[in-house]
């Protein structure tokens, strides 16, 4: 028997993006924990964003929260907090998503709340919770960033290479450091578990990702390109996944490619520009659509970390799946 609202514990979610329209894997994994957790707790969401919320948005969150708070990251203070970040050593990520505003505003509203728990997705949101000490509080690591950062200093421009650096070994730090502010602590893989450099990195908690039920009912169709390959298409792995497909296409004459997904870049738009037989659709209402209407699906995943959802979704759907050992 569900339980009702007034007797389920609190639980506060602290997110660094919002966690609708499910078009980046923060917010596919932020969206699907919320649905499930919501059957044993009453949810307060503290959700960051850079832009308006549409109420269309709201509402696929409100059917699982007791309450929404929605932040939104002033531009001016994104640059100033990035700017500290030189000085502090600490991660610029973590400063891009930091505002001493939201700190002080969410600090009130915990404080009004008293949760029972608190669950914060990624190290960019826990400034917000960490010395939040009236309650238990989990960490979701989701992956190792500061391993995914180091895997894209060779990719770069020489003329970066030296901040990608600096970031990675900042993350690296802050994602030990941060261990000890909360009592639990969870994570995509045993892969990127072990990537976490502290000592007690194997009481990190694996929770790996799972595949909504109507992916394995989805009806099939004649596949229109022999390739297909979907994600956000402003993420580095994701474009440079699209410079690999191009490179193959020019191998494979007879063959066709979708490219699907939400923000393509310069970059994205320019390759699909050149490459005749690479076809870029851009967002995509129903994703699954787009898995079926490519007979192989590929993903030439270079660097980054975590687990790929574009490839338990096309496995869900029964599309024959070619990746790297990544």
């Amino acid at each position: 028997m569900p339980l009702s609202v007034q007797s389920k514990p609190k639980l506060a979610i602290i997110l660094s993006r919002f966690p609708f329209p499910l078009e980046k894997g923060d917010k596919l994994r932020a969206y699907y924990q919320i649905k499930e957790l919501s059957k044993t707790y009453s949810i307060s969401l503290f959700a960051l964003t850079e832009k308006e919320i549409s109420p269309e948005h709201k509402s696929q969150l409100e059917k699982y929260c007791a309450t929404i708070h929605v932040y939104r990251l002033r531009k001016w203070m994104i640059a100033f907090q990035l700017f500290l970040s030189f000085f502090r050593d600490r991660p610029f990520q973590v400063g891009y998503f930091y505002d001493p505003r939201i700190h002080s505003e969410i600090r009130k509203e915990l404080n009004k709340l008293k949760p029972d728990y608190i669950f914060c997705q990624l190290i960019r949101a826990t400034e917000y919770v960490k010395d939040y000490h009236y309650c238990p509080k989990t960490l979701d690591y989701m992956d190792a960033l500061s391993k995914g950062i180091e895997r894209r200093i060779e990719k770069a421009p020489i003329y970066s290479r030296w901040l990608f650096r600096s970031e990675s070994r900042r993350l690296s730090n802050y994602e030990r450091q941060i261990f000890a502010y909360f009592e639990r602590k969870i994570i995509i893989s045993e892969q990127d578990r072990d990537l976490i450099l502290h000592p007690d990195r194997l009481s990190i908690v694996c929770v790996p990702n799972g595949i909504d039920r109507s992916f394995f009912d989805f009806p099939s169709s004649k596949p229109s390109y022999e390739l297909v390959f979907v994600g956000n298409m402003s993420y580095a792995p994701n474009v440079e996944a699209v410079e690999y497909i191009a490179d193959l296409l020019r191998d494979l004459p007879e063959y066709t490619c979708l490219i699907a997904g939400a923000n393509p870049s310069n970059s994205v738009k320019r390759i699909a520009s050149k490459q005749s037989r690479m076809h870029l659709k851009g967002w995509v209402e129903d994703i699954r659509t787009a898995y079926r209407d490519g007979k192989i699906f590929v993903a030439p995943m270079m660097i980054g970390t975590g687990m790929q959802n574009k490839l338990l979704e096309a496995m869900a759907l029964g599309i024959p799946c070619i990746t790297t050992s990544l």
